[in-house]
């Protein structure tokens, strides 16, 4: 499970922000992971997004948390401000 703190500059609405992590989620889900915005709802220049997958063994689970990271970072319009990561 990996967890990102998002800041929204641009997000000048609830609207726009909501906007921008439609996009991410829409990209984070055809990687085949369940995602979704875990916290900060209510504020319009900030965002968490959570994402939770499971894996075979150790190396899978490191290269779909590698290819998320990136699609994460990639982000437009987001800037990871901080992020977290647990394995179970």
């Amino acid at each position: 499970m990996c967890t990102w703190d998002l800041a929204i500059p641009a997000a000048g609405s609830l609207k726009r922000k909501r906007s921008v992590i439609r996009s991410l989620k829409d990209r984070l889900a055809r990687m085949n992971v369940s995602v979704v915005e875990s916290g900060l709802q209510d504020v319009h220049d900030r965002a968490r997004v959570s994402v939770a997958f499971l894996a075979a063994h150790a190396a899978q689970a490191d290269a779909v948390q590698e290819s998320v990271d990136r699609c994460v970072a990639g982000a437009r319009d987001a800037v990871i401000v901080g992020n977290s990561s647990e394995r179970f």
